[in-house]
């Protein structure tokens, strides 16, 4: 919403402050600031002129004409202009010398077409008016010669450029920021929409309203004999472009200057092509209408529509018909003002793709008592400015709507903000902003003994709560606030107006022995250990496409295609909650790899979406007003999905970079497993790892990851068909594991090892097995042969050849034994070894190579 300066101190009786120190205390009142936009402050000496003498220059592609201008100074000007839309006698305004423009444009005396121009006339966007460039921009012949422009038109102005959330429709209009600046200020506010319509007694064009849930009000007045090519005057252009809106012609620049001034949208109906009474109504399936956009629209049965006896007339709140437009030619106009259901008309809003200034308002609440003095405002304007004659009688068709009323304690803002505020000024805050605040169960107020209304306000409602110990108030908000429908609505009111700078900063006290639960704990280790080990952390929407299922290659019966669907995606594309991490992080991968990043390693920590089996497809919703039951917490809880919280690795190109110190190397999927072992060891784990054959793998290189007998997960290469579907680097790797089931697995707590003062002896050992041999198998014989005195094992070395026999494979291990209490001996660390290779040989079939 943009607000000149200028049409705010209409309604204001601001004092002297700058656009910045309005626009400080609006945003203090919880209104955001987008923007302050100055206008006209640079612009200097352009003056009234009277052009005396026009002269035609010939020999010239365009018009040029020379022009003696008579400015108020001692002799008149000689200025050359290409306009051709003025004549002698016509006042203008004149650039002199020296002068400037809008946005630094300087002016000076030079000669042009042979002739010398001491100076510019101008047009109305060359002064930063409007877009109009079509010719001079010509004054009225009553304007003062000499008199100073940007004084005369009020071209210097500031334009504070709100952002308008949701809830607070009634700042959408200039009357709605006045209100809150009055406040702001403590200044005095003069309501524009405070006029009484004279009373009518008859109607004017018949209209009624079918559906009350689609509108509760409408309003229809006429005029007639407009004269279709009056023009909007200066003022309201100018005033119209500054809040960001196109000046169109008069009937339809009237109806958007009172929706900026009041908040309340109007709509210009030609008479002439209206048929029969205008019924507020639903579509009805299969009609259409085209919209003045030269669109034909296939109608919703939710849509509300305004027809005549012809059918569809108007999108209710969103946009007219192109039927009932007004024309050049318009003479008879019905205006209509109305109040539309806000769910209604957003909907049809975001179905047809209309966003318009009207829809705008109407989905945030307008005010219900706007129609009758928006409408007559109309009608006079259209009758001041365009010579037409107001026609007596006004339809109003309506459904009886009952004020909303809250009951509340008095202590209530006090209680949410956490500091305590007194009465009188709950009272006065709530009345500040319209509301009618009358004590809770005050006798007097029912039997109407206060006053002739009922209704004790200020003071005197605080007195009373003060003597009687009655802590409840009853509040009535005002018909421009439909936000207003809480307890808690009410004391945000009172909390922003009273600042939201004054409430204390308080942190809460620590319970004793809070903190990280383990799992978060291990999550963080987990992210730790992946970024030293060189991974880089991505955060992926959770939202994935039913396509994913298929470039995955998950098979039909796979539970990872059973995902939850979202009433209402971001994106339809992408309209599943995610049941693996692994779509978001091939895609981060394709797109890095796209912008010049070809090696990567990426990871990611975060829950799935698993659908429970027999949930309920839709949770119950549950009203604020008390505490859910245990029953009702249970209700909805049943209906969430398992949300297990997985990490997933995806790496393509090298994984040890190549330089000067020579050759890199490419990711694998042994690089996939060892981040597995990795996020397993920030566990305190140790994985068993074996073959496997599980989609997106490559049959022959994917591991399945183990913690003693409970399946957490899989690593290796991608089959080549998924590394194709998604476009990535050939080869790619990737890993995901259940942290979830890491977690319930992990031991207690730590316990701190004794160190051995004794030193440590070492043996390595060869083994030869079948090449079809797992390397785990055969880690895990030699640890249980060796016994207690093996410190830790590692393999150093593999090879195959012809030194080892087709077929096989010979795997080299460093054993490192060490004991508590002694030094060991040669004999005692052979021994252990030859135990090692001998569980092998039992298990595994290895063989000591070179034996």
């Amino acid at each position: 919403m943009k607000v000149p300066l200028s049409w705010l101190r209409e309604y204001v009786d601001l004092p002297a402050v700058t656009a910045h120190e309005v626009a400080d205390k609006l945003t203090a009142a919880g209104l955001k600031l987008e923007s302050i936009i100055s206008h006209g402050h640079d612009v200097k000496n352009v003056v009234v002129g009277e052009v005396l003498e026009v002269e035609e220059l010939t020999g010239f592609k365009k018009p040029i004409r020379h022009c003696r201008v008579e400015t108020g100074e001692a002799t008149p000007r000689m200025i050359v202009c290409g306009a051709t839309n003025f004549a002698a006698g016509d006042r203008v305004p004149v650039v002199l010398p020296g002068g400037v423009l809008p946005g630094g444009f300087e002016v000076g005396a030079r000669k042009t077409y042979g002739r010398m121009s001491e100076g510019m006339i101008c047009s109305e966007r060359e002064l930063g008016l409007g877009d109009d460039h079509n010719g001079i921009m010509v004054l009225p012949p009553d304007t003062p010669i000499g008199a100073d422009v940007v004084e005369l038109l009020g071209l210097r102005d500031d334009v504070i450029e709100l952002e308008i959330t949701p809830d607070i429709g009634y700042a959408l209009s200039i009357r709605g920021v006045a209100r809150e600046a009055a406040i702001a200020f403590g200044a005095a506010f003069h309501d524009p929409a405070d006029v009484v319509p004279p009373a009518e007694d008859g109607t004017s064009w018949p209209a009624s309203i079918a559906d009350p849930t689609a509108c509760d009000r409408f309003v229809l007045r006429e005029v007639r004999g407009f004269d279709p090519d009056a023009q909007s005057p200066l003022w309201m252009r100018v005033r119209l472009t500054r809040a960001g809106m196109r000046p169109v012609s008069l009937a339809v620049d009237i109806t958007n200057y009172l929706m900026l001034e009041l908040g309340q949208p109007l709509h210009a109906f030609d008479r002439a092509k209206l048929t029969g009474e205008i019924v507020v109504r639903r579509a009805v399936a299969g009609e259409r209408l085209e919209t003045l956009d030269h669109v034909v629209r296939e109608l919703d049965p939710d849509d509300i529509m305004i027809t005549d006896q012809t059918g569809p007339i108007s999108i209710a709140g969103t946009m007219g018909g192109l039927a009932t437009e007004i024309s050049g030619a318009s003479t008879d106009i019905v205006i209509e003002a109305a109040h539309f259901s806000a769910t209604g008309t957003s909907r049809a809003s975001r179905r047809h793709g209309l966003v318009s200034e009207a829809s705008k308002r109407f989905e945030r609440g307008v005010d219900r008592e706007l129609p009758l003095v928006a409408s007559w405002r109309a009608v006079q304007l259209l009758a001041e400015l365009g010579g037409a004659s107001v026609q007596p009688g006004v339809t109003h068709a309506q459904v009886e709507v009952s004020p909303a009323r809250i009951a509340i304690p008095a202590g209530h803002p006090g209680a949410v903000a956490g500091m305590p505020y007194a009465k009188e000024t709950v009272v006065a805050r709530l009345e500040q902003v319209g509301c009618v605040v009358t004590p809770g169960d005050d006798p007097a107020v029912r039997q109407g003994g206060v006053d002739p209304t009922g209704v004790v306000t200020g003071g005197a409602l605080a007195a009373r709560l003060a003597v009687t110990g009655d802590d409840m108030i009853t509040v009535t908000p005002p018909s421009w606030r439909p936000d207003l429908t809480d307890p808690n609505d009410l004391a945000e009111e009172v909390i922003r107006l009273e600042g939201y700078e004054r409430l204390p900063s308080v942190l809460p006290a620590a319970p004793a022995g809070a903190g990280l639960t383990e799992g978060q704990r291990l999550r963080r280790r987990v992210g730790r250990a992946l970024a030293e080990a060189g991974h880089v952390e991505v955060l992926s929407y959770p939202f994935i496409s039913p396509d994913d299922f298929d470039r995955l290659l998950l098979p039909a019966e796979d539970a990872r295609r059973h995902a939850m669907r979202l009433a209402n995606p971001l994106s339809e594309d992408e309209p599943l909650m995610r049941t693996t991490l692994l779509p978001g992080l091939l895609k981060t991968l394709v797109r890095n790899v796209g912008r010049g990043f070809a090696d990567v390693a990426l990871f990611e920590t975060g829950p799935v979406y698993r659908p429970r089996e027999g949930a309920p497809e839709v949770a119950p919703v549950l009203g604020v007003e008390r505490r859910p039951t245990a029953e009702e917490l249970a209700s909805i809880e049943a209906a969430l999905p398992d949300q297990p919280l997985r990490v997933a690795v995806v790496l393509a190109g090298e994984f040890e970079r190549s330089g000067w110190w020579g050759g890199g190397r490419a990711a694998s999927w042994a690089d996939a497993v060892q981040a597995a072992r990795l996020v397993a060891a920030e566990a305190r784990l140790e994985l068993s790892i074996s073959a496997d054959q599980h989609e997106p793998w490559h049959p022959g290189r994917c591991a399945a990851l183990y913690v003693g007998d409970t399946l957490v997960g899989h690593a290796g290469e991608l089959h080549p068909r998924v590394i194709e579907a998604y476009g990535l680097p050939a080869r790619t790797a990737a890993m995901e594991l259940e942290l979830s089931r890491l977690e319930s697995a992990m031991p207690g707590p730590v316990q701190t090892p004794a160190v051995s003062a004794y030193p440590v002896a070492t043996q390595d050992v060869a083994l030869i097995v079948p090449d079809f041999t797992p390397v785990a198998d055969v880690e895990a014989a030699l640890r249980d042969g060796a016994g207690e005195l093996l410190e830790s094992i590692r393999l150093f070395d593999v090879y195959a050849g012809e030194q080892v026999g087709e077929g096989n494979k010979s795997l080299a291990y460093t054993m490192r034994f060490r004991a508590a209490d002694r030094t060991l001996t040669v004999e005692e660390t052979t021994a252990a070894r030859d135990a090692a290779v001998a569980m092998a040989a039992d298990r595994v079939g290895a063989q000591l190579r070179g034996a």
